[in-house]
């Protein structure tokens, strides 16, 4: 089939590596001018790599990533570091970390030359017909993935738009070239209205991240200086690991779910995947693991199109892939919405019930919720 990819984001380029390496003619469409990806760290959970090693991509992700934070203490804890609830080391959980970056070289390899088209406005058709108009100029294809985020045109377009929401705060991230100073913990700090997360990263480096509450379109002259305000008394070594931190590599940006999940996530040859069919917030780590999920289960789904043994025609395939994953995606957004809710409590009383709810919350418990988050089932 001739099939075109709108986005070179993580999801739209595990979709075109993942089809390519099937046979298929892959077009992938990318409106900035240079590849990249924007963003600092990045966790993936069991449910994501076994999605890549279903679609042979496990053991790539695996050479540029770090198995450490699965071997850490982790959890949640005060800015005292007092322990809310954690993970000891010797109930580990399937984790990977490495950098967004790194992640969006290693797929960008895997594609044949010619196959990504650098800062171009591919518009899709709007009935769903697999076409791509770019400069005045219509394209036709088999098939038209929409990975183009959270602001997705083809989501609009397709008449498939139930808005944007802002979640209530913003985020700091940034990636340090050093974990020397860290020991064997990692995991969130829950304060009020605001957070922060650890991770390490191979090659040294720590992925750290931060919230607060505030209003929607609120930047700060010197994110720095906020972070400092916000975060310098809580415990080590988030100030230091903020200082280690080059100004340059400290991004800021607000927090957004879709308001609602469209009512599909497919129209006629058209199919939405990643944030465009689903962004939540990041609360769960599972935005990217979703993107992952989204392309292994189209993957694998158009396999059995060209499989003589099965009944299945391409119109059936994009229906079970709709079905597939509107059901599991629906349940992740709503938990990632929940959980930032609660991350995010500001109200003194409020924070202390929920503090006392996780710290009667047996390890056990928590280690079987995150399993439970962690379930994706090859099609």
């Amino acid at each position: 089939m001739r099939v075109a990819v709108v986005g070179a984001g993580i999801g739209g380029l595990v979709t075109a590596s993942g089809l390519q390496a099937d046979g298929h003619e892959v077009t992938v469409y990318e409106q900035r001018a240079e590849p990249g990806a924007v963003g600092a760290g990045l966790t993936l959970f069991g449910n994501a790599l076994g999605a890549l090693d279903a679609i042979g991509l496990g053991d790539c992700v695996r050479q540029i990533s770090s198995d450490a934070i699965g071997r850490l203490r982790s959890g949640q804890r005060r800015p005292s570091g007092q322990w809310l609830v954690s993970l000891p080391s010797s109930m580990p959980v399937t984790v990977r970390s490495l950098h967004r970056s790194d992640l969006h070289r290693a797929l960008l390899e895997l594609l044949a030359k010619n196959t990504l088209r650098l800062g171009v406005t591919a518009t899709v058709s709007p009935d769903g017909v697999p076409g791509i108009e770019v400069d005045g100029d219509m394209e036709t294809f088999d098939l038209v993935v929409a990975a183009d985020g959270l602001r997705s045109d083809a989501r609009r377009l397709w008449d498939l738009d139930r808005g944007v929401r802002y979640a209530g705060f913003t985020a700091w991230r940034g990636v340090t070239a050093s974990r020397g100073h860290l020991a064997d913990e990692a995991g969130e700090t829950w304060g009020l209205g605001a957070r922060f997360g650890i991770v390490p990263l191979p090659d040294e480096r720590v992925y750290w991240f931060a919230t607060l509450s505030t209003p929607a379109g609120v930047t700060f002259d010197d994110d720095r200086g906020i972070l400092r305000e916000t975060f310098g008394s809580w415990h080590r070594p988030i100030p230091e690991i903020i200082e280690a931190t080059p100004n340059d590599d400290i991004l800021q940006h607000d927090i957004h779910d879709l308001a609602e999940l469209p009512p599909s996530f497919v129209t006629r040859r058209g199919v939405l995947l990643g944030d465009a069919a689903h962004a939540m917030t990041p609360d769960l780590g599972q935005g990217a693991g979703q993107a992952i999920e989204d392309a292994a289960t189209l993957i694998l789904l158009l396999r059995q199109v060209h499989d003589n043994s099965s009944a299945l025609d391409l119109d059936a395939a994009l229906s079970r892939y709709d079905q597939l994953r509107r059901t599991r995606t629906r349940t992740l957004w709503r938990r990632s919405r929940l959980a930032g809710q609660l991350g995010q409590i500001s109200n003194p009383l409020h924070a202390h019930l929920r503090n006392a709810a996780l710290t009667a919350m047996p390890a056990a418990l928590m280690a079987h919720s995150m399993k439970n988050v962690q379930r994706w089932a090859s099609p």
